[in-house]
C-alpha cells in the first residue's frame, strides 16, 4: 500500500477533535497503521466523529459508517483530516 507523502503540519488529526466533532478522512501518516485503519473503514473522504473519550483520555471511540471503533490515541494520530 503506498499512502501519499505530505505535510501534516497544518493538518488536524482525528486525535485532535474533541467530543461530538467532526471531520473528513484525508489521508493517514503511517502506512502500516494505515492498512489496518483502511480495513476498518478509515477511508480517505469519510466522516468521523469523536464519540468518546476514556476518564484518563486513552482510548478513544469515533464513530465511522454508522459504526463505533474504538483506537489506541497513536493510532488515532494517524488519521488526518482536511
Amino acid at each position: 500500500m503506498q499512502n501519499r507523502v505530505e505535510e501534516h503540519n497544518d493538518k488536524k488529526s482525528v486525535r485532535d477533535l474533541r467530543v461530538g466533532e467532526t471531520g473528513t478522512i484525508c489521508c493517514l501518516k503511517d502506512p502500516e497503521m494505515g492498512l489496518k485503519l483502511l480495513e476498518m473503514g478509515c477511508l480517505p473522504g469519510t466522516q468521523v466523529k469523536l464519540n468518546s473519550r476514556a476518564p484518563l483520555g486513552d482510548p478513544i471511540t469515533i464513530i465511522v459508517n454508522d459504526y463505533t471503533l474504538s483506537l489506541r490515541l497513536d493510532e488515532a494520530e494517524t488519521i488526518m483530516l482536511k
